[in-house]
């Protein structure tokens, strides 16, 4: 059934809401995937606080020419075929993990661009986007490393106590084995 064009604006002003929102997102080729699949890939990308959004091309290009900011983009993606987007909300890297790491298990998902900081990427792009580290883990990393000297000096100084009790242990035991000749 073709939708209305009340419904179409309905669907851009959503669209457009959604990438005002976004802060990254990875464009994908879904056609050999199941409907199963896809459900999945979804609660995949809900549960790290993003969304999965099937769109029209023409629908897609509305939405960008409504938004600023990504006005620039309009015309510039090229996609043949349907058009899927993982938008994150939560965090710019988000998307491109779940969807690298979907892809792992289903061959059939085609990566094939995304945006981040209102610029395009492409699919490589993508893929390096998906090695990064996120922010907890960038948080851990750093708390590691302004830790690591602090615990070391407190290491060092704990060694001369730990040498001075061994020393002394080592006193008391001759000690005692001179008293019990």
């Amino acid at each position: 059934m073709a939708k209305t064009r009340k419904q179409k604006e309905k669907e851009v002003m959503s669209l457009a809401e959604s990438l005002g929102k976004m802060k990254a997102a990875v464009f994908l080729d879904f056609t050999g995937l199941s409907v199963g699949k896809m459900q999945d890939l979804r609660k995949k990308l809900k549960v790290q606080g993003a969304s999965l959004k099937v769109v029209k091309k023409r629908l897609f290009n509305l939405a960008l020419n409504n938004d600023k900011n990504l006005k620039s983009l309009q015309g510039e993606i090229k996609v043949d075929g349907p058009l899927s987007l993982a938008l994150g909300y939560e965090d710019e890297i988000t998307p491109a993990k779940v969807l690298i790491g979907f892809k792992k298990e289903y061959k059939d998902l085609i990566i094939l661009g995304g945006i981040l900081e209102n610029r395009l990427l492409t699919p490589e792009e993508v893929i390096a986007l998906a090695k990064l580290p996120d922010k907890e883990e960038m948080r851990a990393q750093i708390v590691r490393t302004i830790a690591a000297p602090l615990s070391n000096f407190v290491n060092v100084l704990a060694g001369n106590l730990r040498n001075l009790i061994y020393i002394l242990k080592n006193i008391s035991e001759k000690g005692e084995s001179k008293a019990s000749v």
